[in-house]
């Protein structure tokens, strides 16, 4: 598949629930008013939407929420995919808030998973229970330990927030490193009402980079997973810093994304409300001559960029829908 501007796409993230055990402040408010049941697509038809992506040139696809481990009978799912490994799909992977993983790390190696990220803005209790409202940081810190022992590559996402993690940064840093995972830092996105100071959240990455500059050797690194990051090589622990900058540097040049929805909604773009209904073509024939029509639509519509931004006069979203909506 190409967009119109001459970019492939071959990456899909696919969001399995708009359902979280968690309630993170950057995320979605406390008080959740998730989809019916009813509206979301089966594990059937899922499979049968990543096919047709497959089929269309996709050739890394990621499972993400909401939180994807809390939907019943995912692990269905993602051993189907996992079969398909080699046969047009190069990866599977996931996001996962790492509730779950002491529990179902072993079997997401056996599927074929090689890696996975893990959402965790903090090892501080108290802040963490403050992040997540729901969490439970002892269960995350288990599961992490289940997924290395495992044998999975982890990415620990921490989501830079100004006057919450600002200084916890280095060491989280060095406790990834340590471990030997990498850790990417994400810029807050404009994303839905969720009961929080868009502005008081913000924490432009340019400050955080300056900041380690100081205090650790950073040096360009040419690796990519196929995602928005940018990654640097720290000297001193031997690991890998990425930063995904939606706001002070984006992406969108080299943008090979696009997202379904638990639905069946497509988004060509995170940062636009541009959508196409993939659920009604995915229903209305047993092949898919018109789910492959809608896709090719859609994608020619994919649009150059996104339209982040902090609103500072009135701490607005940019846009109504949460990231438990869209996807991670």
């Amino acid at each position: 598949m190409q967009d119109s501007f001459g970019r492939h796409i071959t990456y899909l993230r696919v969001s399995v629930t708009d359902r979280c055990d968690f309630r993170c402040v950057y995320c979605m408010a406390e008080h959740m008013t998730f989809l019916p049941k009813a509206e979301l697509l089966t594990l059937e038809e899922l499979e049968r939407l990543c096919g047709a992506f497959i089929a269309k040139g996709v050739e890394r696809l990621r499972i993400t929420g909401g939180e994807p481990l809390v939907r019943k009978d995912v692990m269905r799912l993602i051993e189907r995919l996992g079969a398909r490994l080699g046969r047009g799909l190069k990866e599977l992977t996931l996001t996962t808030n790492g509730s779950q993983l002491a529990r179902f790390a072993r079997d997401l190696k056996a599927s074929g998973i090689e890696r996975i990220n893990v959402s965790l803005d903090t090892r501080d209790p108290e802040k963490f229970r403050a992040v997540t409202r729901w969490g439970d940081l002892n269960k995350v810190l288990a599961g992490i330990d289940a997924a290395l022992e495992a044998g999975l590559k982890l990415k620990i996402n921490m989501v830079a927030l100004r006057d919450l993690n600002r200084d916890e940064i280095p060491d989280m840093l060095e406790w990834a490193h340590s471990k030997g995972m990498d850790l990417t830092l994400i810029e807050t996105m404009p994303l839905g009402e969720v009961d929080a100071d868009r502005v008081a959240q913000y924490l432009p990455l340019s400050l955080v980079r300056a900041d380690l500059a100081h205090r650790y050797t950073l040096a360009e690194s040419d690796h990519r997973t196929g995602g928005p990051a940018r990654y640097m090589q720290v000297a001193e622990t031997g690991g890998r810093l990425g930063f995904i900058t939606p706001l002070t540097h984006n992406f969108c040049e080299s943008c090979n994304r696009v997202r379904v929805t638990c639905t069946g909604t497509l988004y060509m773009c995170l940062g636009q409300n541009d959508d196409a209904d993939l659920r009604t073509p995915l229903r209305a024939s047993k092949d898919d001559a018109l789910l492959g029509a809608a896709i090719d639509r859609a994608i020619a519509r994919k649009p150059l960029g996104h339209d982040f931004v902090i609103d500072r006069r009135h701490s607005k979203p940019a846009l109504a829908r949460t990231m438990s909506l869209t996807g991670g």
